[in-house]
């Protein structure tokens, strides 16, 4: 599977969608659209989006009852990755723990990987 969610981060994605959701009764399509982009400290950065309609090549996932529509170009770069949720006093949030990423920087938001691959994904 190329993107987990833990436990503690399913749980909040799927209060947060049921609870943008006006009548939690009707069936949605509702869910986080996971990709990263050509940009931030290291070269690419993590990107989610609340979403009830993928792109046509999105790769479509279901974490327990949470939808991921997985950006396809971008699937390259985050197989294997994990998103969790943690909560603080100093840092709270969802993190990215990607085996793709070769360096990333402080606040855990943006990433490299290598060479700039794969190919077709743009690195600055």
């Amino acid at each position: 599977m190329a993107v987990t969610l833990t436990e503690k981060a399913e749980s909040r994605l799927r209060t947060f969608l049921l609870g943008s959701t006006p009548d939690s009764k009707a069936p949605t399509n509702k869910g986080i659209r996971v990709s990263a982009k050509d940009g931030g400290c290291n070269g690419y950065e993590y990107g989610m989006e609340v979403t009830s309609s993928p792109k046509p090549d999105d790769v479509v996932l279901l974490q327990g009852n949470v939808l991921i529509y997985l950006d396809a170009k971008s699937a390259p770069l985050l197989e294997g990755m994990v998103i969790d949720f943690v909560e603080g006093v100093i840092e709270s949030g969802f993190k990215f723990t990607n085996p793709n990423a070769t360096n990333t920087c402080s606040c855990g938001k943006s990433f490299s990987a290598g060479d700039c691959t794969p190919k077709g994904t743009p690195c600055t």
